[in-house]
């Protein structure tokens, strides 16, 4: 095309400020995928600590002693209530005190469905030493209860329950599930060996569940709380105990479009100042073109296509630039054990907007010194030359 063609060489022919022009563009695409991959990696990074690697979706039992029956019922209906569902597993949970070498820890003896609670907790990942229970009696404790009370793998402990009974259970390993609180207080056993040290038959205390989108948590909770409305059950999930989280995830989320949007809004000032300089410097070339038949419209088409040219060399660039500063960043900003402060998330989804909005922004900021073009008087342009 024409049009194509003269705006290339009108780029060419000033390849000093076209190439001011990608470099702003480039920094400014740049900073955009900087910030936003550095804050989705942040927050990715969150909310698998956070939530990752727990229970999203938690049902409980509202009657006097806390207990759910018929549970493989329930959890086939809650399976069945929602495609987003993911993992569910069963658990019953009783709180009690932890007996070794006459002293007494508190606990929360958790009896699990191991092969579905490991989709859950990752339980076989972060297993320290030694290895789950298998056998009835047989338990796991956590790396922070081991270290206090300077257990042993092999040893013996006895779990103490509040209505007085007692049993001796066989520690054959311990864990670390990366929270202090829970390594000090999680004793982990099969479903069958709690239930009967606690007397509940075969009765549950809630049932766990992970979902494929965890912003979606609340809704979907309301689907499982629609499949269980004939039962006297209460359902929970993350976003309710997590306010103060999901504040502060929104608020740097709603930062990082406030810088995204001026850093755009002073990319497009740039492009439209030195095009529309432009316009006056081939003015000249302008006025002959259009006495020479050129129509208003392909003028103006010439700009255009600048913008267009300059956007998509300024984005890809942009693009590059700004995922090798999150690459070195995360290279840079580590943590003690070397693993980086925060991890490289690449959303091409992102990426793939930021491309176009730059292009798109670029086209934008040449529409001002194109229909400037249009309006140039041929006549008087040659003769005043």
């Amino acid at each position: 095309m024409l049009e194509l063609k003269i705006a290339s060489r009108f780029l060419k022919s000033s390849k000093g400020q076209t190439i001011l022009i990608i470099l702003g563009i480039a920094i400014g695409v740049s900073v955009q995928v900087f910030i936003g991959t550095l804050i989705q990696g942040l927050q990715k990074n969150l909310i698998n600590t956070t939530i990752g690697s727990s229970s999203q979706i938690t049902v409980t039992s509202n009657s006097s002693d806390g207990l759910i029956d018929a549970s493989k019922d329930k959890i086939k209906v809650i399976e069945n209530s929602n495609d987003n569902i993911k993992n569910v597993s069963p658990s019953a949970d009783f709180s009690g005190f932890m007996e070794y070498n006459d002293k007494n820890y508190p606990i929360l003896l958790r009896g699990l469905d191991l092969k579905r609670a490991d989709k859950i907790y990752k339980i076989k990942d972060n297993l320290k030493s030694g290895r789950e229970p298998k056998n009835e009696n047989e338990v796991i404790i956590g790396t922070d209860l081991k270290k206090e009370s300077k257990l042993n793998i092999g040893d013996e402990i006895t779990i103490l329950t509040p209505k007085g009974k007692s049993k001796k259970v066989k520690v054959t390993g311990t864990y670390d599930l990366k929270s202090s609180n829970i390594n000090n207080k999680w004793i982990i056993t099969t479903m069958k060996t709690a239930q009967d040290i606690f007397d509940s038959k075969d009765k549950i205390t809630g049932i766990e569940m992970q979902v494929k989108d965890v912003f979606s948590a609340d809704i979907i909770s309301k689907d499982v709380k629609k499949s269980l409305k004939e039962y006297d059950l209460k359902i929970s999930n993350w976003k309710e105990a997590n306010a103060s989280l999901l504040s502060g995830l929104s608020g740097q989320s709603a930062s990082s479009i406030m810088i995204q949007v001026f850093v755009l809004v002073s990319v497009i000032l740039g492009i439209t100042s030195v095009l529309a300089i432009t316009v006056m410097q081939k003015s000249k070339q302008l006025g002959i073109l259009k006495a020479m038949g050129i129509k208003d419209g392909k003028a103006r088409n010439i700009f255009l296509y600048q913008g267009l040219i300059l956007g998509l060399f300024g984005a890809v660039i942009g693009v590059a630039l700004g995922i090798g500063l999150t690459y070195s960043f995360t290279k840079f900003a580590v943590n003690s054990d070397g693993t980086p402060l925060v991890p490289l998330y690449l959303d091409y989804k992102f990426i793939g907007a930021s491309v176009l909005i730059a292009i798109v922004s670029a086209c934008v900021a040449s529409v001002v010194p194109a229909r400037k073009s249009s309006k140039l008087d041929p006549i008087e342009v040659i003769k005043n030359g």
